[in-house]
């Protein structure tokens, strides 16, 4: 008893809304299974719930239907994990059973149209003020690419959308589009979609149920640094850059139109191949609402070179069906600041 005292049972609980109307009651006892899969950047998240219709009574939902969703323990509170916009319907059976499938607005559907534009000593910031702007959304932009001027970078006959992942590919940056805000944040900086930090969370073996740590030497091994090019229209002559070592150095294709661009594209490229090193994928016993893509962690209880490294959450997903309420996530190696 004493025993049962100190852990009380959790109970897992959900509630959906379908066009602002909450419909967990209608659909309590039907839940066959929800599933919520966040990742971070370009890819829009994904909700998927089945449902059984065994007495034929359930009303399919039309296409472009909005719902809202929160997931949690029922005794700590429920916690929203955003807005979904049906685009799959299936109905099977038998047994009857209904398969719902939402995905959250992507920024191709935001960002619409093809534009030129060229760009002339302007900031990160600036840039992404603009586009944010022009597409009525509040622009978050983390403060380590705000204050990054950019000599000069085109936009030819290319969608908004083309062009920010162009600048975050460069920048390596997340550019995402999440609660009607333009997100442009560097990797790992662990922001919300209002630009608050993320609080970093703590996990133990004892909350893991299964795990997989893999170890990818090859990029690793094979580079020191990354090398990048840049015209000297003064020199007339083209130059180069390294972030990391020389002696081993990954080369970039694209040549920049200044050492700064060059410097950030280089810098970048490495911070990527160091994050590739190891990856980590963790299932959780009891589901972990509270966790969502990039998340600072730390994890103990694992081995050494497991627990001694800094990581960073990549995607997370949490379903919630007769055998509980679980959490899965993955991970890579976080940058550390430089």
């Amino acid at each position: 008893m004493a025993a049962n005292q100190q852990r009380p049972y959790r109970r897992p609980g959900y509630r959906i809304t379908l066009a602002g109307q909450d419909i967990t009651p209608r659909i309590n006892g039907r839940l066959i299974n929800l599933r919520i899969r966040s990742q971070r950047g370009q890819e829009a998240d994904q909700l998927d719930i089945s449902l059984t219709d065994h007495d034929g009574l359930l009303d399919i939902p039309p296409s472009g239907a909005t719902l809202s969703v929160a997931i949690g323990w029922l005794d700590e509170g429920l916690i929203d994990r955003g807005v979904f916009t049906v685009d799959e319907i299936t109905h099977s059976g038998s047994p009857d059973q209904l398969t719902i499938r939402a995905r959250a607005a992507d920024m191709g559907s935001l960002l619409p149209g093809k534009r030129s534009q060229s760009w002339h000593d302007i900031t990160l910031g600036e840039i992404v003020d603009t586009i944010a702007g022009r597409h009525e959304l509040s622009p978050v932009v983390g403060d380590t690419l705000s204050g990054i001027r950019i000599d000069h970078i085109d936009q030819t006959d290319e969608s908004d959308l083309n062009f920010l992942t162009r600048l975050g590919k460069r920048y390596d940056a997340i550019a995402a589009i999440k609660s009607e805000r333009m997100l442009f944040t560097l990797v790992g900086e662990a922001l919300t979609a209002s630009g608050l930090a993320l609080p970093a969370a703590t996990l133990t073996r004892r909350d893991g149920d299964q795990h997989r740590f893999s170890r990818t030497d090859r990029d690793a091994d094979s580079y020191t640094g990354v090398k990048a090019y840049w015209n000297d229209t003064k020199g007339a002559e083209r130059k180069e850059v390294i972030a990391g070592a020389k002696d081993k150095s990954k080369e970039l294709r694209e040549t920049y139109a200044s050492e700064a661009d060059a410097m950030e594209a280089a810098k970048s490229e490495w911070r990527r191949i160091q994050r590739g090193a190891a990856t980590f994928d963790l299932t959780l016993a009891h589901g972990h609402p509270d966790l969502i893509p990039e998340t600072p962690l730390t994890l103990s209880g694992w081995k050494s070179q497991i627990d001694g490294t800094d990581w960073l959450i990549t995607e997370v997903e949490d379903s919630l069906d007769d055998s509980g309420y679980g959490t899965r996530i993955k991970c890579e190696i976080q940058n550390s600041s430089e």
